[in-house]
């Protein structure tokens, strides 16, 4: 009986640990909900259109570089909306600093594209749904890629990089919020 509590208790340490080691994706900046800060400022959103500090934990062996987007497939146009798309990201880089997003500050890591948006131009566009449309759902996800460079400019399309992230994926986290006006 005891060796079977020992075994059944290496079995759950096990299991934590495992658990522990995933490839994840953190914000300090985000919850469940978008808040002002990350809403865009314009289409009659006056938000702040700060981009979100990200930071990811546990990189899988093999990884050359990353990406991160942020999506909405709530948005009424028949293929989502992409909001965010920088990539070509050094391997030796965890986080992303708030307001890397705005191509401006000059924060995102060295080396790194952000690429055209829904919104027609590189850089972070913060959450802006249609009025009385109900709660949208904001994806962002990091990807750790096998390849160091995508071999994509800022002027690729949403579409262009998702198909070319897809290939290239070893592993992906997410985080999700909301938002609604």
């Amino acid at each position: 009986m005891k060796k079977t509590i020992f075994a059944f208790f290496i079995f759950l340490l096990t299991g934590i640990v495992s658990f522990a080691q995933t490839f994840t994706l953190r914000s300090k900046d985000i919850g469940g909900q978008a808040t002002t800060k990350q809403v865009f400022k314009g289409f009659g959103c006056t938000g702040e259109n700060i981009s979100p500090e990200l930071y990811w934990e546990n990189v899988p062996a093999g990884t050359k570089s990353f990406a991160v987007t942020m999506y909405d497939p709530d948005a009424p146009t028949g293929s989502g909306f992409w909001h965010w798309l920088i990539f070509d990201i050094p391997a030796n880089v965890s986080e992303l600093k708030s307001g890397a997003g705005d191509l401006s500050k000059n924060l995102a890591p060295a080396g790194s594209i952000q690429s055209k948006t829904d919104f027609g131009q590189p850089g972070y566009g913060g959450p802006c749904p249609p009025e009385g449309h109900g709660f949208h759902e904001y994806i962002i996800t990091v990807y750790a890629l096998k390849t160091e460079k995508l071999g994509l400019d800022q002027n690729a399309s949403g579409a262009y990089v998702g198909f070319n992230l897809y290939g290239n994926t070893i592993a992906k986290a997410s985080l999700v919020m909301y938002y609604k006006r």
